[in-house]
């Protein structure tokens, strides 16, 4: 099979009947060989039933449907797993995304060879309030995650190689960051590809301004599990060890200031008077705690049933 096309969605049963026409009109003209994949994620519209009423009529619809409404991560979590095709293309069910880019998709992932291929909607039809935050946050992905070429990380619309959707875990609100988590399990031919941005023709956006605060914590802890997610004693340990030296350090000052003044028979005030004995032992116990902790997240990752989980493309052996 050429293309598996990846949609989820809530809340959408107005636009998937246009939708999957568009895309049939597309995969015929271009003679692919296809399958769309529809996740209906808790929605309390009749997008259900009008999946079910697409499926029955049309071999190429498969649908998945959520009990309640979990999020976009899990729905395309679901999505890749079940996908067939060489090529997975995703996007999103509002008519927003354009099913005419799929073609030129197709091409820079088959023929020019990238790993995946990211949408970039350099005409949007949304309100500042959404675009000016949308620029932000992309600049911070890009610097983060060093993939500079980038411009739009949270694009509904991309199209990945079937081995980086069946090698990737998509879980909690991580979708934003998908081109990063593919990096990360070693698939670094990362395209992008101009394509055109539609105004939403039916219902309204599902997402808030609460989406960039949690997109910023999510970004922090991913960059940290890519960084430091199998050897939490090396972050944890070094701050540690150094914040245990420095107030144990302050505290030999402390003392030998003392000790000093002692020998001198120069008056001065008990250590326990002084504000700085109790920075210095601050800094002592919070640096045991922080070395603590990473020996602790050490013991946890190599207990860990995948913490020889690595990413292997291809294994020649000798034939005797």
């Amino acid at each position: 099979m050429d293309i598996s096309v990846v949609i989820p969605l809530y809340n959408e049963d107005e636009s998937l009947p246009e939708l999957y026409s568009w895309i049939a009109r597309v995969m015929e003209e271009n003679q692919f060989s296809y399958e769309v994949i529809f996740i209906n994620d808790g929605s309390t519209d009749k997008s259900w039933q009008v999946i079910e009423e697409l499926s029955a009529t049309h071999d190429e619809v498969k649908g998945i449907k959520f009990r309640r409404n979990y999020g976009k991560s899990p729905a395309l979590f679901c999505g890749f797993k079940e996908a067939q095709g060489d090529v997975v293309i995703t996007m999103d069910a509002d008519l927003q995304d354009s099913p005419d880019e799929i073609p030129g998709l197709y091409k820079m992932i088959t023929v020019d060879g990238y790993d995946l291929v990211s949408g970039y909607k350099q005409k949007r039809y949304d309100p500042l309030s959404k675009t000016i935050p949308t620029k932000l946050f992309n600049a911070t992905v890009r610097s983060v995650s060093g993939i500079k070429n980038l411009h739009d990380f949270n694009c509904g619309l991309k199209a990945y190689r079937k081995d980086v959707v069946k090698n990737i875990e998509v879980y909690g609100e991580m979708h934003r960051f998908i081109p990063y988590l593919a990096k990360n399990a070693g698939f670094e031919k990362i395209g992008e590809k101009v394509v055109h941005h539609q105004a939403r023709k039916y219902g309204k956006s599902k997402f808030g301004l609460n989406r960039f605060v949690n997109g910023y914590l999510d970004l922090m802890t991913l960059w940290f599990l890519s960084s430091f997610g199998r050897k939490p004693m090396h972050v944890f340990g070094f701050l540690g060890t150094l914040m245990f030296i420095l107030g144990l350090l302050a505290a030999i000052v402390i003392g030998a200031a003392k000790l000093i003044a002692l020998a001198h028979g120069t008056p001065r005030p008990l250590v326990t008077n002084s504000p700085y004995f109790y920075l210095s032992l601050t800094m002592m116990i919070i640096g045991t705690q922080l070395f603590l902790a990473g020996f602790i997240g050490d013991l946890i990752s190599r207990s860990s049933s995948t913490r020889n989980d690595y990413q292997i493309e291809e294994t020649l052996r000798c034939e005797k």
